[in-house]
């Protein structure tokens, strides 16, 4: 007999397909954990799948177990739900915290701002200063170590001065397998990833993050600006205004998940293949070549693969990838 769906699955495809999938879902969550009476679901009331109240019943016990903390956050679905349930568990005895730089767009900068507000979630926005840093400018492929290790010294900081022993951020399970140098980082200040330690993956985030009803739970993926650099190009202010206009541009265009990537004069556009096929009238390329090149790109292509996650370290030489997997394996 085939096993039914679990409602986890459910939210997983939903999260994957999209807003029009969205319905009066609605769970109960308190600080003694996911209620297990009733939900809505397609119009008819349901009990709480068991495997869903478990993620997030596990969730609260790392937290609680780690007590106060400080939480890295940068308004994607990882960081705004860990600091969501951080502040679910601990009230005011968590603080979450927004590093402001050049990397950071000014629209994700608002968004997180604009989350962190309307759940009440205590925050401070905080200066860091990776770009005066010669070993992260240079973009090589320990960029995101340098970013990170500049983030967690700041944090670092707060911490003797608020006295909050605990620094977290929003590393999952899934995020083990990826080349993420940042997580050197993290190893070396010492800072905590509850959601891995719940072993709570991407497609459960999404699933916890919409059952809790947060806006969020379907955003894009996102990352710094400085990720859309070829490894190699100086990461300045000027080349990551150009990629935050240029993305602004494919935004305001209806395109949710894109990349530019920089490639000097040359703009290589990334689009989420469910997306790709209405870049491809001779009015919206009109428009995206109109747009792109304002942000001061010379010549505009658009990826035929299509968006794809960090492949930007197709590149990379294999030593700098098994170098991080030395580092986890130790």
């Amino acid at each position: 007999m085939e096993k039914p769906a679990s409602f986890l699955e459910g939210s997983a495809a939903r999260a994957q397909a999209g807003p029009s999938l969205r319905s009066g879902r609605h769970f109960r969550f308190s600080r003694h954990g996911l209620q297990a009476s009733r939900v809505f679901k397609n119009g008819q009331v349901n009990t709480v799948d068991p495997e869903l109240k478990e993620s997030f019943d596990r969730l609260q016990q790392c937290i609680r177990h780690r007590g106060r903390m400080l939480v890295a956050y940068s308004g994607g679905v990882d960081s705004a739900y860990l600091a969501w349930a951080a502040h679910e568990v601990l009230g005011d005895g968590m603080l979450a915290v927004l590093a402001d730089s050049p990397s950071l767009s000014r629209r994700h900068m608002a968004e997180a701002v604009g989350f962190a507000k309307q759940q009440g979630i205590p925050l401070r926005i905080v200066q860091t200063s990776e770009m005066q840093s010669p070993d992260y400018v240079r973009n090589d492929g320990a960029r995101c170590f340098h970013c990170k290790d500049e983030l967690f010294r700041v944090m670092d900081r707060i911490a003797d001065e608020t006295g909050i022993a605990t620094v977290a951020y929003g590393r999952n399970r899934d995020d083990s397998g990826d080349y993420r140098p940042g997580q050197r980082a993290a190893e070396l200040h010492h800072a905590v990833a509850p959601l891995a330690e719940a072993n709570l993956g991407k497609a459960e985030i999404r699933a916890l993050a919409q059952a809790a009803g947060l806006a969020v739970w379907d955003k894009p993926a996102s990352a710094c600006l400085s990720s859309r650099l070829e490894y190699g190009r100086p990461v300045t202010v000027e080349a990551l205004r150009q990629v935050e206009e240029a993305e602004d541009v494919l935004s305001t265009l209806g395109f949710r998940q894109v990349r530019v990537r920089h490639h000097g004069e040359l703009a290589r556009i990334e689009i989420e293949r469910g997306e790709l096929e209405k870049a491809f009238s001779l009015a919206m390329l009109d428009r995206i070549t109109q747009g792109v090149r304002a942000a001061g790109f010379t010549y505009v292509a658009i990826d035929t693969a299509g968006y794809r996650s960090g492949s930007m370290n197709a590149v990379l030489p294999v030593s700098a990838l098994l170098s991080q997997t030395s580092s986890h394996a130790a």
